[in-house]
Protein backbone atom coordinates (compact mmCIF):
# COMPACT_ATOMS: atom_id res chain seq x y z
CA UNK A 1 0.00 0.00 0.00
CA UNK A 2 1.52 3.50 -1.19
CA UNK A 3 2.25 5.91 1.85
CA UNK A 4 0.22 8.28 2.33
CA UNK A 5 0.97 11.98 1.02
CA UNK A 6 1.22 14.67 3.56
CA UNK A 7 -1.17 17.18 2.75
CA UNK A 8 0.76 19.43 4.73
CA UNK A 9 3.25 21.88 2.35
CA UNK A 10 6.53 23.22 3.95
CA UNK A 11 6.86 26.78 4.56
CA UNK A 12 10.01 27.47 3.58
CA UNK A 13 11.61 30.76 5.14
CA UNK A 14 12.83 33.48 3.04
CA UNK A 15 16.53 33.99 3.53
CA UNK A 16 18.06 36.80 5.15
CA UNK A 17 19.73 39.63 3.27
CA UNK A 18 23.67 39.26 3.52
CA UNK A 19 24.35 42.77 4.92
CA UNK A 20 26.64 44.88 3.33
CA UNK A 21 29.53 45.77 5.67
CA UNK A 22 29.62 49.73 5.53
CA UNK A 23 26.10 50.39 4.30
CA UNK A 24 24.43 53.08 5.70
CA UNK A 25 20.75 53.36 5.23
CA UNK A 26 19.78 57.16 4.54
CA UNK A 27 16.06 57.79 6.37
CA UNK A 28 15.56 61.34 5.64
CA UNK A 29 13.03 63.43 4.07
CA UNK A 30 12.80 63.65 0.37
CA UNK A 31 11.61 67.67 0.01
CA UNK A 32 13.43 70.38 -1.90
CA UNK A 33 14.38 72.68 1.79
CA UNK A 34 16.69 69.13 2.48
CA UNK A 35 18.58 69.25 -0.94
CA UNK A 36 21.66 70.44 0.86
CA UNK A 37 21.68 68.22 3.54
CA UNK A 38 20.96 65.27 1.60
CA UNK A 39 24.25 66.10 -0.43
CA UNK A 40 26.50 67.27 3.02
CA UNK A 41 24.91 63.10 4.33
CA UNK A 42 26.28 61.32 1.04
CA UNK A 43 29.75 63.41 1.60
CA UNK A 44 29.53 62.54 5.26
CA UNK A 45 29.18 58.91 5.35
CA UNK A 46 31.30 58.39 2.36
CA UNK A 47 34.11 59.87 4.06
CA UNK A 48 34.13 58.02 6.31
CA UNK A 49 34.72 54.84 4.17
CA UNK A 50 30.79 54.05 4.09
CA UNK A 51 27.97 53.46 1.74
CA UNK A 52 25.04 55.39 1.66
CA UNK A 53 22.04 53.63 0.92
CA UNK A 54 18.18 54.98 0.68
CA UNK A 55 14.97 53.74 -0.77
CA UNK A 56 15.85 56.24 -3.90
CA UNK A 57 17.24 53.28 -5.19
CA UNK A 58 14.18 50.89 -5.26
CA UNK A 59 13.02 50.00 -8.70
CA UNK A 60 10.15 50.67 -10.16
CA UNK A 61 7.40 48.19 -9.79
CA UNK A 62 9.21 46.76 -6.46
CA UNK A 63 6.55 46.94 -3.55
CA UNK A 64 7.95 49.54 -1.33
CA UNK A 65 7.40 48.26 1.98
CA UNK A 66 9.12 45.11 1.22
CA UNK A 67 12.18 46.89 -0.38
CA UNK A 68 12.48 49.07 2.42
CA UNK A 69 12.70 46.34 4.75
CA UNK A 70 15.60 44.69 2.16
CA UNK A 71 17.42 47.88 2.73
CA UNK A 72 17.61 47.89 6.39
CA UNK A 73 18.28 44.64 6.98
CA UNK A 74 21.66 44.85 4.23
CA UNK A 75 22.61 47.49 6.22
CA UNK A 76 25.22 47.70 9.08
CA UNK A 77 23.81 51.27 9.84
CA UNK A 78 21.11 53.46 9.57
CA UNK A 79 20.68 57.36 9.59
CA UNK A 80 16.90 58.34 10.86
CA UNK A 81 16.72 62.07 10.52
CA UNK A 82 13.34 63.48 12.42
CA UNK A 83 13.58 67.08 11.61
CA UNK A 84 10.90 67.22 9.61
CA UNK A 85 7.66 67.47 11.84
CA UNK A 86 5.67 70.58 10.55
CA UNK A 87 2.72 70.46 8.38
CA UNK A 88 3.62 70.59 4.65
CA UNK A 89 2.60 73.95 2.66
CA UNK A 90 0.30 71.64 0.32
CA UNK A 91 -3.50 71.18 0.71
CA UNK A 92 -4.59 68.54 2.67
CA UNK A 93 -1.51 70.13 4.87
CA UNK A 94 -0.04 67.00 6.88
CA UNK A 95 3.25 65.95 9.01
CA UNK A 96 5.90 63.52 7.22
CA UNK A 97 5.25 60.30 8.87
CA UNK A 98 7.71 58.49 6.38
CA UNK A 99 10.57 58.94 8.46
CA UNK A 100 9.09 57.73 12.10
CA UNK A 101 7.40 54.51 9.69
CA UNK A 102 10.91 53.21 8.89
CA UNK A 103 12.42 54.46 12.40
CA UNK A 104 9.94 51.79 14.03
CA UNK A 105 10.62 49.30 11.20
CA UNK A 106 14.44 49.12 12.11
CA UNK A 107 14.02 49.26 15.92
CA UNK A 108 11.89 46.14 15.69
CA UNK A 109 14.43 44.58 12.95
CA UNK A 110 17.14 45.26 15.12
CA UNK A 111 15.12 43.95 18.24
CA UNK A 112 14.34 40.30 16.23
CA UNK A 113 16.48 39.61 13.62
CA UNK A 114 19.05 42.17 12.90
CA UNK A 115 21.11 42.28 16.26
CA UNK A 116 23.94 43.92 14.82
CA UNK A 117 22.19 46.59 13.05
CA UNK A 118 23.25 49.70 14.86
CA UNK A 119 20.56 52.90 14.14
CA UNK A 120 21.35 57.15 15.06
CA UNK A 121 18.58 59.45 15.20
CA UNK A 122 19.67 63.03 13.98
CA UNK A 123 17.43 66.33 14.70
CA UNK A 124 17.61 69.89 14.10
CA UNK A 125 15.89 71.21 17.08
CA UNK A 126 17.24 70.21 20.68
CA UNK A 127 14.86 68.51 22.93
CA UNK A 128 12.23 68.52 20.33
CA UNK A 129 11.91 64.86 19.70
CA UNK A 130 10.78 64.81 23.50
CA UNK A 131 7.62 65.67 22.43
CA UNK A 132 7.25 64.53 18.65
CA UNK A 133 8.59 60.94 19.64
CA UNK A 134 8.51 60.57 23.30
CA UNK A 135 8.81 56.38 23.10
CA UNK A 136 12.48 57.36 22.13
CA UNK A 137 12.78 58.86 25.95
CA UNK A 138 16.74 57.84 26.85
CA UNK A 139 17.98 57.32 23.24
CA UNK A 140 19.90 60.82 22.69
CA UNK A 141 19.76 62.45 18.95
CA UNK A 142 21.91 64.03 17.26
CA UNK A 143 21.39 67.48 16.59
CA UNK A 144 22.51 69.11 13.47
CA UNK A 145 20.50 72.75 13.91
CA UNK A 146 20.06 71.83 10.04
CA UNK A 147 23.05 72.74 8.82
CA UNK A 148 25.59 71.39 6.36
CA UNK A 149 28.44 71.47 9.43
CA UNK A 150 26.15 70.37 11.45
CA UNK A 151 25.65 67.17 10.28
CA UNK A 152 29.23 66.92 9.50
CA UNK A 153 29.92 67.52 13.53
CA UNK A 154 26.99 64.86 14.54
CA UNK A 155 28.31 62.06 11.61
CA UNK A 156 31.67 62.78 13.04
CA UNK A 157 30.17 62.00 16.35
CA UNK A 158 28.05 59.09 15.45
CA UNK A 159 30.95 57.40 13.87
CA UNK A 160 33.94 58.28 16.63
CA UNK A 161 35.00 54.55 16.71
CA UNK A 162 35.39 54.18 13.13
CA UNK A 163 38.93 53.35 11.71
CA UNK A 164 38.46 56.11 9.44
CA UNK A 165 38.30 59.64 11.06
CA UNK A 166 37.89 62.35 8.51
CA UNK A 167 37.68 65.85 9.40
CA UNK A 168 35.12 68.52 8.94
CA UNK A 169 36.91 70.01 6.49
CA UNK A 170 37.41 67.03 4.31
CA UNK A 171 33.85 66.10 4.29
CA UNK A 172 33.57 69.71 3.09
CA UNK A 173 35.92 68.99 0.39
CA UNK A 174 34.12 66.42 -1.00
CA UNK A 175 30.59 68.55 -0.44
CA UNK A 176 32.12 71.00 -2.27
CA UNK A 177 32.67 68.55 -5.30
CA UNK A 178 29.04 67.33 -5.32
CA UNK A 179 27.73 70.41 -5.84
CA UNK A 180 30.00 71.73 -8.14
CA UNK A 181 29.04 68.91 -10.22
CA UNK A 182 25.75 68.64 -9.26
CA UNK A 183 24.27 70.77 -12.09
CA UNK A 184 25.59 68.55 -14.81
CA UNK A 185 24.17 65.57 -13.13
CA UNK A 186 20.97 66.55 -12.71
CA UNK A 187 21.29 67.57 -16.54
CA UNK A 188 22.48 63.87 -17.61
CA UNK A 189 19.45 62.52 -15.55
CA UNK A 190 16.64 64.53 -16.69
CA UNK A 191 15.92 65.34 -13.06
CA UNK A 192 14.69 68.45 -11.15
CA UNK A 193 16.04 67.36 -7.81
CA UNK A 194 18.41 65.36 -5.95
CA UNK A 195 15.76 62.82 -4.72
CA UNK A 196 16.50 60.73 -7.90
CA UNK A 197 17.28 57.10 -8.40
CA UNK A 198 20.23 58.07 -11.54
CA UNK A 199 21.12 61.54 -9.37
CA UNK A 200 21.40 59.43 -6.05
CA UNK A 201 23.90 56.41 -7.76
CA UNK A 202 25.72 59.36 -9.36
CA UNK A 203 26.43 61.43 -6.26
CA UNK A 204 27.07 58.40 -3.91
CA UNK A 205 29.46 56.93 -6.76
CA UNK A 206 31.06 60.90 -7.07
CA UNK A 207 31.52 61.36 -3.51
CA UNK A 208 32.99 57.74 -2.93
CA UNK A 209 36.06 58.55 -5.67
CA UNK A 210 36.19 62.32 -3.92
CA UNK A 211 36.48 60.54 -0.22
CA UNK A 212 39.14 58.12 -1.70
CA UNK A 213 41.43 60.96 -2.95
CA UNK A 214 41.72 62.55 0.29
CA UNK A 215 43.07 58.88 1.55
CA UNK A 216 45.52 58.42 -0.57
Amino acid sequence: MPARRSTTKRVRRAAKPRVSAGSVFLNIPYDAGFESLLLAYIAAVSAFGFTPRATLEIPFGQRRLDRILTLIQQSQYSIHDLSRVELDRQSPRTPRFNMPFELGLTVGLEKTTCRDHAWIVCESVRRRINKSLSDLDGTDAYIHDGTIRGVFREVGNAFVGSSRQPSVTEMMQIYRVLRANFDRILRRAGARNAFNARVFKELCVLARTAANELTR
